[in-house]
C-alpha cells in the first residue's frame, strides 16, 4: 500500500508554516534571534504574491507550495522570506531553480527590501536537488544561488534530538517518503512516534495544534476507521475526548468555508425577497390607485347619464357599477 497517493492536500504546508514560522527560521538560520525581530508579527503576502504570480496548474507530477512572509529585523529594517516547497519533483527539468529567480527578482523588484529564499524538497527523488539557476548568453552570464533543503538527505537521528517543534515537521516528511507500502497498523505506529515526539517539545498550544493536525493528517490512512481508532488512542494518552486542532482543521478546510458561503447565498436569498416583496408592494398600491381612479370616473360618467335620465340598468351595466351604487349617486 502506497500512502503518499492519499497525501492531504497541500493547504497543511501553508498552515504549519504560519503555526511555526519563529521555529521555521530559527531551523534553517541559527543566527535567527539575532538578525530577526521575532517579537513582531509576521506578514503572510498570499494575496500579494498570487499579484505577482497568478496561480497556474502545475506541472504533471508536480506539486508544490509558495509562501511569501514579511519579517522585521532587530536593526528596524525589514525582509522578505520566500519559502517554496516542491512535494513531488519535476525531475530535473530545471523548473524550480527558474521559478526560483523569477521569484526573486519580482518580489526584490517590487518591494526594495533584502529577500532570502529557501527550497524545501518533499519529495522522493534523490537525485533531484536543484540550488542555483544559471544563464548564460554571448558573453552574458548570472548565477542566482538560493537556500535548498533536501528532506531525503536529513538524519532521523537528528531530527529527533533537536527540539526546535519544527523539526517535527522535517521528521513527518522524511518518515512519509521512506515508509512507503507499509500497513495501516504500521502507519499508525508512526504517528504515534511522531505524537511522543512532538510532546517532548516545548511549544505554545497554537504551535502543538498545528503540529498535530500535520502529523495526523499528512498521510492519510486507506481505511479511514484507523484514523479514527488513531485519534481514541491519542485521547487515552491524554485523559480528555478533545483532541488539539481535529476539529478546527477540518472545520477550516470544510464547513467554515460552506458555512461562509452559505451565509453570503442567504443574505442573497433574503436581500431577493426584500427586493420581490418591496415591488409586489409597490404594484398592489398601484393598482389600488388605478382602481380608484377608474372607479371615480365610473361613477362620473354615471352621473352625468343620470342627470340626461339615462336608465339606471343602463349606467350600471355601461359603467361596471352596481343598481345601488348608481342609486346612491342621486
Amino acid at each position: 500500500m502506497n500512502h503518499s497517493s492519499s497525501r492531504v492536500d497541500d493547504l497543511l504546508w501553508k498552515s504549519i508554516l504560519e503555526q511555526t514560522f519563529a521555529h521555521f527560521l530559527r531551523f534553517f538560520f541559527s543566527d535567527a534571534d539575532d538578525v530577526f525581530d521575532l517579537r513582531k508579527p509576521f506578514d503572510y503576502l498570499d494575496k500579494e504574491f498570487e499579484t505577482l504570480f497568478p496561480p497556474v496548474p502545475n506541472g504533471k507530477g508536480v506539486r508544490f507550495v509558495d509562501k511569501l512572509v514579511k519579517v522585521y529585523l532587530k536593526d528596524g529594517g525589514e525582509q522578505f522570506v520566500l519559502c517554496h516547497i516542491e512535494i513531488q519533483s519535476s525531475k530535473g527539468k530545471g523548473d524550480l531553480a527558474n521559478r526560483m529567480f523569477q521569484y526573486f527578482y519580482k518580489v526584490s523588484d517590487k518591494y526594495q527590501v533584502p529577500v532570502t529564499a529557501i527550497a524545501i524538497l518533499a519529495d522522493g527523488n534523490s537525485n533531484y536537488r536543484p540550488s542555483f539557476y544559471m544563464y548564460k548568453f554571448m558573453g552574458t552570464s548570472l548565477r542566482y544561488d538560493f537556500n535548498s533543503y533536501k528532506i531525503l538527505d536529513q538524519d532521523e537521528s537528528l531530527l529527533r534530538a533537536n527540539a526546535n517543534p519544527f523539526s517535527v515537521v522535517v521528521l513527518t516528511t522524511l518518515l512519509a517518503i521512506v515508509n512507503k507500502n507499509i500497513s495501516d497498523e504500521a502507519l499508525k505506529d508512526i504517528k504515534h512516534d511522531l505524537y511522543e515526539e512532538m510532546m517532548k517539545r516545548k511549544m505554545d498550544k497554537k504551535t502543538r495544534q498545528g503540529l498535530y493536525d500535520f502529523l495526523a493528517y499528512y498521510v492519510s490512512f486507506q481505511n479511514p476507521e484507523n484514523f479514527y481508532t488513531f485519534e481514541r488512542e491519542v485521547e487515552n494518552k491524554l485523559g480528555r475526548s478533545n483532541i488539539m486542532g481535529t476539529q478546527e482543521y477540518l472545520l477550516d478546510k470544510a464547513e467554515k468555508k460552506g458555512i461562509a458561503a452559505g451565509l453570503e447565498e442567504r443574505a442573497k436569498i433574503i436581500a431577493e425577497k426584500k427586493r420581490i416583496s418591496e415591488e409586489k408592494h409597490a404594484l398592489e398600491l398601484k393598482l389600488q390607485t388605478i382602481l380608484e381612479e377608474a372607479h371615480e370616473q365610473a361613477c362620473q360618467s354615471a352621473h352625468m347619464m343620470l342627470e340626461l335620465g339615462v336608465d339606471k340598468e343602463k349606467i350600471a351595466k355601461a359603467t361596471g357599477l352596481t343598481i345601488e351604487e348608481v342609486e346612491n349617486l342621486k
